[in-house]
């Protein structure tokens, strides 16, 4: 955002008075043009008023003044067309090319004159407004060249198989082998179509906090308790530690989506034998959860884009999800007003945490 600081305010009132001065220099020099003129006549005549000598005396004045604002008419339309069409051109040019999607379109500044009537400030906030869409249409490019691939991956899948179920020679293990495969690659294209819709509501602020006070650890217990299967598969360690009545007053159901995708990814990257801690403290104002794992990691390079959309930092494992977990994560913590942040070694692990206002005893007391 382009912010007015006290030098350009200073610069403003400074072409104020300096306005002021032309437009004053301007109209004394005609009033005195007027005035010379006409005592000029009367002292031709003598300076003696008589219906005679003050009709063409004020005839000629009234002349002199027509023909100076004819004077001053042409002086100003020089002026608009220099300092007042010229730039105006320009401007609409150069909407004109971002309406037609030319987004790298911007406009070069006017020499500082142009400063007292606006222009450079409107065409300030036009390059903002193309630069921001520059973005935004790249971020629109990127995501339709990934949600074509991601999609384009699990189709390919079943149609092979699928072909490959057709042979009449197989086996009763490799058919099943290949309608579990089907199976698999419909999941992952199912979640898919999921995650967009719901990112898509969540960006388009179709979805609202509908806030409620309750216990963020049996929420949290709750949604692990769904993965309890996983873990026994991959025989993963679980180790909590949840303080009791830490409560919070936000979406119960926006949460869920956050605990239930920090837990999805600890499991996917955790290899078996590992181990998943899960934390909840309640610090000052704030109630802090932890999701710690002993997977694979990720650098600092991917720390910084790991919640953008798409994004996946360990291609070795882009088989097992679609990029779009933790966008959806950050998003919704956005929502809720909360903050989340990821700290992590390659080959030693990741750790999650989120940080969400709680609602003290004090608060819980006076609402009951």
């Amino acid at each position: 955002m382009i912010r007015h600081s006290k030098a350009a305010r200073r610069k403003r009132l400074f072409a104020s008075v300096q306005r002021y001065m032309v437009f004053f220099l301007f109209m004394a020099f005609i009033i005195t043009c007027c005035m010379i003129l006409f005592f000029s006549l009367m002292e031709e005549t003598g300076f003696h008023l008589t219906k005679e000598n003050i009709r063409p005396a004020a005839i000629l004045t009234f002349g002199n003044v027509v023909l100076l604002s004819g004077i001053c008419t042409v002086i100003d339309g020089i002026r608009r067309k220099y300092m007042v069409e010229r730039p105006v051109k320009r401007i609409i040019d150069a909407a004109q090319k971002i309406m037609s999607g030319e987004f790298s379109t911007r406009i070069e500044l006017f020499p500082g004159i142009y400063d007292a009537d606006g222009f450079n400030t409107i065409i300030r906030y036009i390059n903002k407004m193309a630069e921001e869409l520059s973005g935004t249409e790249t971020l629109r490019t990127d995501f339709i060249a990934n949600v074509s691939h991601e999609l384009k991956t699990p189709l390919a899948v079943i149609q092979n198989y699928g072909t490959m179920l057709q042979a009449s020679d197989l086996t009763k293990e490799k058919r099943l082998e290949y309608a579990k495969a089907i199976t698999e690659a419909s999941r992952r294209l199912a979640d898919l179509i999921t995650n967009i819709l719901k990112l898509n509501k969540l960006e388009n602020q179709q979805i609202y906090p509908k806030r409620q006070t309750y216990n963020l650890g049996e929420q949290l217990c709750e949604c692990l308790l769904n993965f309890e299967s996983t873990w026994e598969k991959k025989e993963i360690g679980i180790d909590t530690d949840i303080e009791e009545e830490v409560f919070v007053e936000s979406d119960a159901e926006l949460l869920t989506l956050v605990w239930n995708n920090l837990f999805s990814n600890a499991m996917k990257f955790t290899e078996a034998g590992g181990t998943i801690s899960l934390t909840l403290k309640a610090d000052g104002d704030f109630a802090v959860v932890q999701v710690t794992d002993t997977g694979c990691g990720i650098s600092p390079e991917v720390g910084r884009h790991i919640f953008e959309k798409f994004y996946q930092g360990d291609t070795s494992h882009s088989t097992q999800g679609n990029g779009l977990g933790l966008a959806l994560v950050k998003r919704v913590i956005d929502i809720v007003d909360g903050d989340i942040s990821v700290s992590s070694e390659v080959g030693k692990g990741s750790v999650f945490t989120v940080k969400i206002r709680r609602k003290d005893d004090g608060e819980m007391q006076a609402d009951s």
